[in-house]
């Protein structure tokens, strides 16, 4: 399975789970709707049962006859176990039940699932344990491009463990360091709090200073991100924007935009699009042009070179690829257009050749 083609299937099980997740009330009925279109995605028989096995028995001990929801095994080898709840559930409670599972078979890797969000573990501490941590966390309904690219080591053709494994130690602590700094920011520990204040205060670090200094400390960090992300997004609206009228029956047209008001939030996807599309051409290829039905984003400048169109809408927002189909892709907030910046750098490609 090529990357491309991966990528363009799992978009469309994150856009399945989005629209089911609220319907589906079972663990069964999660199995069948969003769990096992996803392991068929990742290029697995679901349908055969020496590769794709239910109810799969794992020994626990003096207990007989646990099982587990699912195994995979490739090249006649346990690879995969999985554990699936309910897309209701929350999973923290249920990762001791797998770490009973892991420890009785020859499996590399167990992930936790209840169809929106998986959990992916190995034995990088100990060998033949499952660690307490996943290596990796992915929510299928918040999808990032960089977690399709670590999902694509999962998928059947692709499967390596000695790669994966390579790679699990650095992805298990840079998640876990995401996760602490995201935690200190929203609520400082006292801990942290000295910590800083060791560096930058001079007083006393009495219980009082330190309770004053957590706010300051989240105000900081809060503000250090949005000062990043709207660096980027400044630098990427430097270029200079220009309207060209290719022929005299666009004269019309350009009256008629300039009635348009462009509003912050079309300029926010415009940015995101040049953000995009900086590592195939150069940003200063990238104009928009806006009008009352929807607002584009074109190369060079050229009408017939339209990358994808950005529709607002009081239902939902969403783009429209140059990509031959007229892919539409649903978005939230302006900077969720970069979710899909493998589908947007291919269009951009076929258009700059």
């Amino acid at each position: 399975m090529e990357k491309e083609e991966f990528s363009t299937n799992i978009k469309t099980i994150s856009k399945r789970v989005k629209s089911l997740k609220d319907s589906l009330d079972t663990e069964e009925a999660t199995k069948t709707s969003l769990i096992m279109p996803f392991f068929q995605t990742l290029g697995y028989d679901i349908f055969n049962p020496s590769e794709f096995i239910p109810e799969y028995t794992a020994d626990v001990g003096i207990k007989k006859g646990e099982k587990v929801d699912y195994a995979i095994v490739l090249d006649d080898k346990l690879q995969i176990l999985v554990e699936a709840k309910a897309v209701s559930e929350e999973l923290t409670k249920h990762d001791s039940q797998l770490f009973r599972y892991f420890g009785t078979t020859d499996a590399k890797f167990s992930i936790l699932t209840n169809g929106d969000e998986y959990k992916f573990y190995t034995d990088l501490d100990q060998p033949n344990k499952m660690d307490a941590a996943p290596f990796l966390k992915i929510n299928l309904s918040k999808l990032r491009d960089n977690q399709i690219n670590e999902l694509f080591k999962f998928t059947k053709d692709n499967f390596n463990v000695e790669k994966i494994t390579s790679s699990a130690s650095e992805l298990k602590y840079v998640d876990q360091v995401k996760d602490f700094f995201s935690n200190e920011q929203k609520n400082p520990d006292s801990e942290f709090t000295k910590y800083v204040m060791g560096a930058v205060y001079d007083g006393r670090k009495t219980e009082s200073a330190i309770e004053d200094f957590k706010p300051i400390i989240s105000t900081a960090i809060t503000q250090l991100i949005n000062e990043e992300v709207n660096d980027k997004l400044s630098n990427a609206l430097n270029a200079p924007v220009s309207i060209k009228e290719e022929n005299s029956k666009d004269k019309e047209k350009s009256i008629e935009r300039s009635a348009v008001e462009t509003t912050p939030e079309e300029i926010e996807a415009y940015a995101t699009v040049k953000i995009i599309s900086k590592d195939i051409v150069n940003d200063n290829r990238i104009f928009y042009r806006d009008n009352q039905s929807y607002f584009n984003v074109l190369l060079d400048d050229n009408i017939r070179k339209w990358i994808l169109r950005v529709y607002f809408t009081n239902t939902h927002n969403f783009i429209e690829l140059n990509d031959g189909k007229g892919t539409k892709l649903d978005f939230t907030n302006p900077t969720d257009i970069y979710n899909y910046s493998d589908d947007i750098k291919e269009v951009i490609k076929i258009l700059s050749k």
